[in-house]
């Protein structure tokens, strides 16, 4: 387990390893979670040290207290406003830092489930855009509210994008209005809803369905995944039939075709 961040006494991000599943939970719930600078240091600590673990192949993010994230921390980012510049440099280098933080997430070899409760908004809700996969539990309310404090959530607005319909991701940007966790497994925000209840246990099943995968294979398709978004058709193909022809030649990808025809379970070593 990786070293994380000291918020006094108490780790302001957990993780706690199970198998092959890495749970990091975010534990300032008396700030809901929100993304602080010690909170985007502790999550990129970890992010890092994941992308070198290769005994983990899922990981699984949540939330201490009542909400999953609330994201940024406006109390000190009002504190950033004392320097002489107004706070320019301060706010400019903690956006990039989040921004390197969500990007860490996308290029990190394995999965990433959001187990997503009570609210996730702003940068919170970006997180939640950011992740593999998400799962909320019944109640959960998502937004990017900025505009109600005159402050338009441009960098949130990039994952939320990407998640959801255009005009739907505009609507929620520019009315500030929380959208149910019901309506966000719609817009494909979230992959599903569950009882609150059983969210841990949803999750878990999740994660331990993709740890059954091959590992090798998983991570050069979340790759793949995420690259050929961003090319023209042809070249998506292109590049897509290369990424599959390297995964043919995988020993464990052939140990899979075999086990497949003669109806056992494999035998894989990645």
């Amino acid at each position: 387990m990786a070293d994380s961040q000291q918020e006094g006494k108490m780790a302001i991000l957990e993780r706690n390893d199970t198998g092959a599943i890495a749970f990091l939970k975010m534990n300032a719930p008396d700030r809901l979670n929100a993304l602080s600078d010690e909170m985007l240091a502790a999550l990129q600590a970890e992010l890092d040290a994941l992308h070198q673990d290769h005994s983990i192949r899922v990981v699984v993010l949540s939330g201490a207290g009542k909400a999953f994230c609330a994201g940024h921390d406006l109390k000190q980012m009002t504190q950033g406003r004392q320097a002489d510049d107004g706070g320019k440099a301060y706010f400019q280098d903690l956006f990039d830092r989040c921004a390197r933080m969500m990007m860490s997430i996308q290029s990190l070899p394995q999965p990433v489930i959001a187990q997503t409760h009570g609210i996730a908004t702003a940068a919170g809700c970006q997180l939640v855009a950011t992740c593999d996969l998400a799962i909320a539990a019944e109640g959960t309310r998502f937004g990017v509210n900025g505009v109600n404090i005159g402050l338009f959530c441009s960098t949130p607005m990039v994952a939320l994008s990407r998640n959801i319909p255009r005009k739907q991701a505009f609507e929620m940007l520019t009315t500030g209005d929380f959208i149910s966790a019901e309506r966000a497994a719609e817009l494909g925000l979230v992959n599903r809803v569950v009882p609150a209840a059983s969210l841990e246990q949803e999750s878990i099943a999740l994660a331990e369905q993709l740890a059954g995968k091959l590992g090798a294979a998983v991570k050069i398709g979340k790759q793949a995944f995420y690259q050929q978004l961003q090319m023209p058709l042809e070249q998506a193909y292109s590049y897509t039939a290369d990424v599959m022809a390297q995964n043919m030649l995988y020993p464990d990808t052939e140990e899979g075709i075999s086990a497949f025809i003669e109806k056992r379970s494999p035998n894989w070593h990645q």
